[in-house]
């Protein structure tokens, strides 16, 4: 009975230390237990109550070896009298164990023999066959349910969770006033985004366009030729992703947010017309703004 109790103590110890696990550490559910520290911490509580466990058990053999007979019985007394004070104690064990018998009740012998060697034929414990009886309740729900009613398994639920993450970023790009990229994004015109833009230009762009874009290694961007489009939308996807593969600019998704990309565009679109110092031959197509 001890063994039991044991067994049932050290389980809700160890649940009680995950579920606090799992409301402390900020990690998705469910994989807090493959965090390493998580899994060093459990398996230290669950030495420490073996130990526990162990010492207790040392300390109860040598309280009955130090105790005299006389005493031992004082104490199997004491034992049933608790036990029947805990009736439903007892009745649980014996609905999970089965009830409590003798040894020599215990040994159910088969009737046949095998050079000296006889078969036990002791029932099963009740806690077996409910787990038996259990198996086969969920193996014929899971049956009926994925092999004849056609259940959704695992690769279509993954399906289905990522279409709604499509709708979900779909719905949040139209209601998401700060969220700007190359399907949406228009050109500003206002004074302080104008101003934005020159100086991310000054600083990213200058190198290769000129201060007054006329194009150095880059192209020239004052006039009306363009290598990858020239509207808002191919200046803001040309920055963001980068020019032509092999050659060309950079991707500055990674450096610049997309609200500072599309200052960016925009003042690059201001500067069309304008009559830089040492303008570059024209190189692309022309587009008629």
């Amino acid at each position: 009975m001890r063994t039991i109790e044991s067994y049932l103590r050290m389980l809700l110890i160890m649940t009680l230390c995950y579920l606090i696990a799992e409301w402390v550490i900020d990690e998705p559910k469910g994989t807090v237990l493959f965090n390493p520290y998580v899994l060093g911490f459990l398996f230290f509580i669950f030495l420490l109550v073996i130990s526990f466990e162990v010492i207790i058990g040392v300390l109860e053999r040598i309280a009955d070896q130090l105790t005299t007979p006389e005493q031992r019985v004082a104490l199997e007394e004491a034992k049933k009298q608790k036990a029947l004070e805990n009736k439903w104690k007892k009745r649980f064990a014996e609905w999970l164990i089965g009830k409590q018998t003798t040894p020599e009740a215990q040994l159910i012998l088969e009737d046949h023999n095998y050079d000296g060697i006889r078969e036990l034929d002791n029932p099963l414990p009740p806690w077996w066959l409910y787990l038996f009886y259990l198996t086969l309740i969920f193996g014929v729900v899971y049956l009926g349910y994925y092999h004849l009613f056609g259940g959704s398994d695992q690769k279509q639920n993954f399906e289905q969770e990522m279409a709604m993450a499509k709708e979900q970023i779909e719905t949040y790009k139209k209601t998401a006033a700060s969220f700007v990229d190359e399907t949406n994004v228009t050109v500003l015109t206002d004074a302080s985004s104008l101003e934005s833009g020159k100086s991310l230009f000054e600083i990213h762009c200058a190198i290769c366009h000129q201060n007054d874009g006329g194009g150095a290694i880059g192209p020239n961007l004052t006039d009306n030729y363009w290598i990858l489009g020239g509207d808002i939308k191919s200046i803001f996807l040309t920055i963001a992703k980068g020019g032509r593969p092999g050659k060309g600019m950079i991707a500055w998704n990674n450096s610049l947010k997309p609200q500072e990309i599309q200052q960016l565009s925009s003042f690059i679109l201001s500067l069309n017309g304008t009559t830089p110092q040492n303008p570059k031959a024209p190189e692309g197509t022309l587009i008629n703004q």
